[in-house]
C-alpha cells in the first residue's frame, strides 16, 4: 500500500532518471532500434519470445526487461535468483498460472540467472513451452558458460553492450536537465568522470550525484573530481569469462609480435587482480609455442623473468614481467617446434608398438648380441664429419619428416643445418 510520504521519500538520481520508454534507452540501439531484434519484436505487435540479456553491469538489462514488459501489456514479475529458492518460484509460477487463465500474460525477470543451479533452470522449462511466462533473464557472464542446453535452445540471447563515451555524456546531459544544473567540472574532468565509469551507466549517476553535491563553484579539475569520488573497479573475475577474453588478447598480442597490445592487456589484468605468476606462465606457455626456436632465448628469458617476480615481489617483479612481455612480443615468431612435435606424437600414437631397428639397440646380453642387436651400428663421433647418416626410424615406416623450420630468426639457422644433414644422409647412401 502506497504512503502519504512516498513522493517525499528520497530516490537514487539513477531511479529517478530511469528511461519511460524503450526509445528513451541509451547505448543500445543495435538491439532497440526499428531494425534491431526487439525493436522489430515490440512494433510488429507480435508475441514476445523468452530471451537472455547479457552484458556488463549499469547497460540497462533490468530497465529494458520493465519497457518490455509495459510494451507488451505483460505483468512484470521480478526475481533475483541471489535472493530466491524453490519456494520463490513456485509462488511466482502460481500467480502466473492464475493471471495466463484470466488472460494476462506474465513477464518473468530473473536478474542474476546463472546463479540458479541446472535443476532450478530446468524447472522454468515447462512454464515457458506452454506459455505461462515470458522468460527474460540477465546475466553478467557468458550463457554458453553458465546456462543449461535445454534453457538456451528455448531463449533468443540479447547481447547488451558496455555505454560508450557518448552514451555516457548523454546520461550527464540528462542529470544535468533533471538537477537543472551544470556539472562543476572542467572539460578534462568531465572526460575522467565518464572514463571512471568503464561502461557503467549506473555508476556514472551515483558519482554524479557526488559531484552535485558540491557547491557550483570552483570548478573541478581531474585531481580535484578524484578526491570527491573513487574510479569503478574493472570487471575481472578470475574464474569466469573476463579471465579468459583477457589472457587470450593478451597471448594473441604476443603472438602478433605487438609488444603495445600486449602491455596493455598485461597490466588490465594486473589491474584487474590477476596473479602475476599465472601470467608468467601464459608468457612461458608463448615463447615455447608462438617463438620457438626462431629464439630460443624468449624461453630464458619468461623464465627468468618469473623467478625474478617470485624474489622480487610486487611491484618490482612486475617490471621483470614487462621487460618479458616485450622481449617475448618482439621476438622472431616460429610453432615449428610446436607443429612437429604435434605430428610426432599423432604418428606415435597410429604407429603403436613398432621396433626401433636393431642396428640402433643396445645388446647387454649374448642372446641379444645373437638375435642382431646392435649390429652394424656406427658411432657418429667416428664417422667422418661426425655424422653416420644411418636411419633411426622403425624399419615398417622408413623416414619421416616433422621439423619444417621457417626462415625468421634462429630457425633460418636450423633450416640450413637441416638441409646440411639431409644432404650429406642422401651423399652416404649413394
Amino acid at each position: 500500500m502506497s504512503s502519504l510520504f512516498d513522493d517525499q521519500a528520497p530516490r537514487p538520481l539513477a531511479d529517478r532518471l530511469r528511461p519511460q520508454t524503450l526509445e528513451d534507452v541509451i547505448g543500445q540501439d543495435h538491439l532497440l532500434s526499428e531494425d534491431g531484434p526487439l525493436g522489430r519484436m515490440v512494433r510488429s505487435g507480435g508475441r514476445l519470445t523468452s530471451m537472455i540479456l547479457w552484458g556488463p553491469p549499469g547497460c540497462g538489462k533490468t530497465t529494458v526487461a520493465r519497457l518490455l514488459a509495459d510494451k507488451t501489456d505483460l505483468y512484470f514479475e521480478p526475481l533475483s535468483a541471489i535472493f530466491s529458492g524453490v519456494a520463490d518460484l513456485k509462488k511466482v509460477f502460481k500467480d502466473a498460472k492464475s493471471r495466463h487463465q484470466a488472460g494476462q500474460g506474465t513477464l518473468l525477470f530473473i536478474d542474476e540467472i546463472h546463479r540458479f543451479n541446472r535443476a532450478q533452470q530446468d524447472g522454468f522449462l515447462p512454464f515457458v513451452e506452454d506459455g505461462t511466462v515470458v522468460l527474460v533473464g540477465a546475466t553478467t557472464e557468458n550463457p554458453s558458460f553458465e546456462l543449461n542446453a535445454a534453457l538456451m535452445s528455448r531463449c533468443r540471447v540479447m547481447v547488451l553492450k558496455r555505454l560508450s563515451d557518448e552514451a555516457l555524456e548523454g546520461l550527464l546531459v540528462r542529470a544535468q536537465s533533471e538537477q537543472k544544473r551544470t556539472l562543476p567540472l572542467n572539460t578534462d574532468a568531465r572526460a575522467a568522470l565518464r572514463a571512471m565509469a568503464d561502461g557503467d551507466g549506473r555508476y556514472l549517476l551515483n558519482m554524479v550525484e557526488a559531484v552535485f553535491e558540491l557547491p557550483d563553484d570552483p570548478i573541478l579539475d581531474t585531481d580535484g573530481l578524484l578526491k570527491v569520488v573513487q574510479k569503478r573497479m574493472p570487471i575481472y573475475d578470475k574464474s569466469q569469462e573476463g579471465h579468459y577474453n583477457l589472457i587470450s588478447a593478451f597471448q594473441k598480442s604476443l603472438r602478433g609480435s605487438d609488444a603495445d597490445a600486449a602491455l596493455y592487456w598485461f597490466a588490465r589484468m594486473l589491474d584487474g587482480g590477476e596473479d602475476p605468476k599465472y601470467i608468467a606462465r601464459r608468457l612461458l606457455i608463448t615463447s615455447v609455442e608462438d617463438v620457438g626456436s626462431a629464439d630460443p632465448n624468449a624461453m630464458t628469458q619468461a623464465l627468468q623473468a618469473w623467478e625474478s617476480y617470485e624474489r622480487l615481489g610486487s611491484p618490482q617483479g612486475e617490471y621483470a614481467l614487462a621487460q618479458a612481455v616485450i622481449y617475448v612480443a618482439m621476438a622472431p615468431k616460429s610453432n615449428a617446434s610446436y607443429t612437429a612435435y604435434k605430428a610426432a606424437r599423432d604418428m606415435a600414437r597410429k604407429t603403436g608398438s613398432l621396433m626401433p631397428p636393431k642396428h640402433i639397440l643396445n645388446a647387454p646380453t649374448k642372446m641379444m648380441k645373437d638375435i642382431g642387436y646392435g649390429d652394424g651400428y656406427q658411432y657418429d663421433h667416428d664417422a667422418e664429419g661426425g655424422f653416420s647418416g644411418q636411419d633411426f626410424f622403425p624399419e615398417e615406416t622408413g623416414r619421416m619428416e616433422f621439423y619444417h623450420p621457417n626462415d625468421r630468426g634462429f630457425e633460418r639457422e636450423l633450416a640450413k643445418r637441416q638441409a646440411y644433414w639431409a644432404k650429406l644422409r642422401a651423399e652416404k647412401k649413394r
